[in-house]
């Protein structure tokens, strides 16, 4: 009976530790997108009380057109992990230029529709990404070379004359370029 009882109190005690590690997925700054989780042993933290200037240049596509590009959702979760550690959204100054591949991810539906035979589902995700302060540029030059025009695109995502002039342009300024 004594082992009986131990090994029931061994298996409560070992489901009750590794449901006490589980935690709901916190969006502090893009609502909704790009879950993140507390790491509370993490000794290296953004720090709150600067700003943070960021440009993500994006050329990577979605795996699977019928779902949100995990590259979109990157860029949300970023923004939360900064969230996460005290950066408020006045201090997260966020840009993001798409060209090459991932160009698909800022059509409309009705474009979308006609290549992939679904709604975008990344349009959420950009929407809730600007509500969070951050700016969604296309290269003018992947548009004109996939034979694309600003109508294609969703409501709200600026163009560039191009990626690279953009990378320039904002490099000088201290932007911190990451590449997706």
């Amino acid at each position: 009976m004594t082992r009986l009882f131990a090994s029931a109190f061994f298996c409560f005690a070992f489901f009750a530790t590794q449901f006490s590690f589980a935690q709901e997925a916190q969006f502090p700054l893009v609502k909704g997108f790009g879950g993140i989780y507390e790491v509370p042993e993490a000794t290296e933290r953004p720090d709150g009380s600067l700003d943070y200037y960021i440009l993500i240049d994006m050329t990577t596509g979605a795996d699977d057109n019928a779902k949100i590009s995990r590259w979109v959702d990157n860029i949300a979760r970023m923004m939360n992990l900064h969230g996460l550690a005290g950066v408020t959204q006045d201090r997260m100054h966020v840009k993001v230029v798409i060209h090459g591949g991932a160009i698909a991810t800022v059509m409309n539906n009705e474009a979308y529709q006609k290549r992939y035979n679904s709604d975008n589902p990344n349009i959420p995700v950009f929407k809730a990404l600007e509500e969070a302060g951050a700016e969604i540029l296309v290269c003018g030059q992947s548009l004109r070379a996939r034979n694309l025009q600003k109508s294609d695109l969703y409501e709200g995502v600026n163009v560039a004359l191009s990626a690279m002039t953009t990378v320039t342009t904002y490099a000088p300024k201290g932007y911190t370029i990451l590449k997706f």
